[in-house]
C-alpha cells in the first residue's frame, strides 16, 4: 500500500508579507539559512512575550500603563526556559500579586512548545537508545535533553500501556500465535536474558491484532495458564487453533484454560530446530526431505515420509528427527485442513513481519537498562507497527469457511 504522502507548504508571497521579510533583513545581519532561524528565534521570544502581556492586560482589565483601583496588580516577571523547535530560550513570564496569572501561550509548567515529547516518543519507538535520542534533539533543536528527562518523558505511555494490556478482547479468535524474541536486560547490574513474548491473533474478519506482550523469564504450565486466564478474563470465551513453538508447558496450560483448543506447534520452528543438527553441504537436500512431511496430503502419508527421512539421514544425523515423534501429536493437526488453512495456520508466519521491527530493537540496543524500558520499547514499536494492518489475510472468506465448518459452532455465522 502507497504511503500516504504529506502536503507541501506552497509560499504565496503578500504585500505584507514582503514588507515583513525587509524588516527583518533590516533588523537583523542575515547571511545565511542559521542566520534566519536565530531570527525567527528571536522574534518568537519576542511575540510570546507579547501575547503574555496581552493575556496579562485581559486577566486585570487595564493595560500596563494605566491606573486601576484593582487590588490585584503587576508583580514583574519570572524566568523561564522553555523549548522550541528553534532550539532553547529564556523568556520573561509575567505575574501578578495574587498569582492568579494563568497564562495560556506558554502554560504553567510547560516547558516546551515543539511537541517534543511526540518526537522523543516517535524515536524511541523507532529504536532509538535514549542517548541516541539526546544527542539528535542538540544537533537538531539546540538544546540538551538528559536521558532521565527522556525516560520521564517515555514513562508517559505507561498508563497506555497498562490500559492496552487489559483492555477488551474478542469472543472467539480463529487462531492465535505466540512467539518470542529474547533482550539482553541490566537488573541490578547484572545483565539477564528475558523472553519477550508476542501473542497475536487473528479475528473473526481475518484482521491482525496485538493481544499482549509478556516479558518473562521461565517458562512453565503456571506461567502460561495465567496467560491464558488473563484472556478469559478479558473476554475471551473461545480459540480455535493456538500455534506456537515448543514452549515449556504450554500444551498443558491450553488443555487446562481452553480445553477445546486445538495446538499446532509451528512447522517453521520446527524446521529450524532440525537443521541445527545439519552440516551445510547437507542442508538442502535434508530441506527438500523434510517437507515431503509437512506437505503431505495428509497424516498417513506424513508418517511415511517421515519414516522415509529417519531412514535417509539417521545414520548421519541421528539428533536431528528425535523431536518429530515426540511431538507428532503436536505437528499432525495440521494434516487435517486444506492448504489454505494450512497456509495461515502451520506457521507463524503471520507474526514474521512484526518480529522484524523488534529485532531491529537489539540491533539499536544491545543491552536494555530494565525490563520497563523493555516494555516501553516494545508497546511503541507495536503501535508503529500495527498502523499499517488495515487488510484481511488473503483468502480469509474461504478460510473461514473451512474453519466454520470443521468446528460447527463455535465461530459466529
Amino acid at each position: 500500500m502507497a504511503r500516504e504522502k504529506k502536503p507541501v507548504h506552497r509560499v504565496q508571497m503578500t504585500d505584507g508579507k514582503r514588507n515583513i521579510i525587509q524588516q527583518l533583513l533590516q533588523e537583523y545581519d542575515i547571511q545565511s539559512a542559521e542566520d534566519i532561524q536565530d531570527a525567527l528565534k528571536d522574534l518568537l521570544g519576542g511575540t510570546i512575550k507579547e501575547m503574555m502581556e496581552t493575556e496579562m492586560d485581559n486577566h486585570l482589565g487595564y493595560g500596563k500603563s494605566e491606573r486601576s483601583d484593582s487590588d490585584d496588580y503587576r508583580n514583574g516577571y519570572k524566568p523561564k526556559r522553555i523549548n522550541s523547535s528553534y532550539g532553547s530560550m529564556d523568556i520573561q513570564v509575567p505575574q501578578d500579586r495574587k498569582s492568579t496569572f494563568e497564562p495560556q501561550v506558554v502554560k504553567k509548567r510547560q516547558k516546551d512548545i515543539s511537541d517534543i515529547d511526540q518526537k522523543i516518543i516517535s524515536m524511541y519507538a523507532k529504536g532509538m537508545t535514549t542517548r541516541q535520542i539526546s544527542d539528535t534533539l542538540e544537533d537538531i533543536y539546540g538544546f540538551e535533553a538528559s536521558e532521565g528527562f527522556i525516560s520521564d518523558v517515555t514513562d508517559k505511555i505507561m498508563p497506555q500501556i497498562e490500559d492496552w494490556q487489559n483492555r477488551p478482547l474478542s469472543e472467539v479468535y480463529p487462531v492465535l500465535y505466540i512467539d518470542a524474541i529474547h533482550y539482553s536486560v541490566r537488573d541490578n547490574g547484572i545483565i539477564r536474558k528475558l523472553a519477550a513474548y508476542v501473542i497475536l491473533g487473528i479475528n473473526n474478519n481475518g484482521h491482525k491484532e496485538v493481544l499482549t506482550i509478556e516479558v518473562g523469564e521461565n517458562e512453565s504450565s503456571k506461567y502460561w495458564l495465567s496467560v491464558l486466564n488473563g484472556f478469559k478474563n478479558r473476554g475471551v470465551k473461545d480459540i480455535l487453533i493456538i500455534c506456537a513453538d515448543g514452549l515449556t508447558g504450554i500444551k498443558e496450560a491450553i488443555s487446562a484454560a481452553f480445553p477445546k483448543t486445538e495446538y499446532q506447534r509451528c512447522i517453521v520452528h520446527q524446521v529450524r530446530n532440525t537443521m541445527k543438527y545439519v552440516a551445510d553441504k547437507d542442508r538442502k537436500p535434508f530441506c527438500t526431505d523434510l517437507k515431503s512431511i509437512y506437505q503431505a496430503a495428509n497424516e498417513e502419508k506424513a508418517l511415511e515420509a517421515l519414516e522415509r527421512v529417519i531412514q535417509k539421514w539417521d545414520e548421519k544425523y541421528p539428533n536431528s528427527m528425535k523431536s518429530w515423534k515426540q511431538n507428532w501429536d503436536a505437528i499432525c493437526p495440521i494434516f487435517k485442513f486444506s492448504t489454505e488453512v494450512r497456509k495461515v495456520i502451520y506457521t507463524t508466519n503471520a507474526i514474521e513481519s512484526l518480529n522484524a521491527t523488534y529485532r531491529k530493537l537489539n540491533r539499536q540496543r544491545s543491552v536494555f537498562p530494565s525490563d520497563t524500558a523493555l516494555l516501553k520499547a516494545l508497546y511503541l514499536s507495536t503501535f508503529e507497527a500495527t498502523k499499517k494492518w488495515n487488510m484481511p489475510l488473503r483468502n480469509w472468506g474461504q478460510v473461514y469457511g473451512e474453519l466454520s465448518i470443521m468446528y460447527e459452532g463455535r465461530l459466529p455465522e
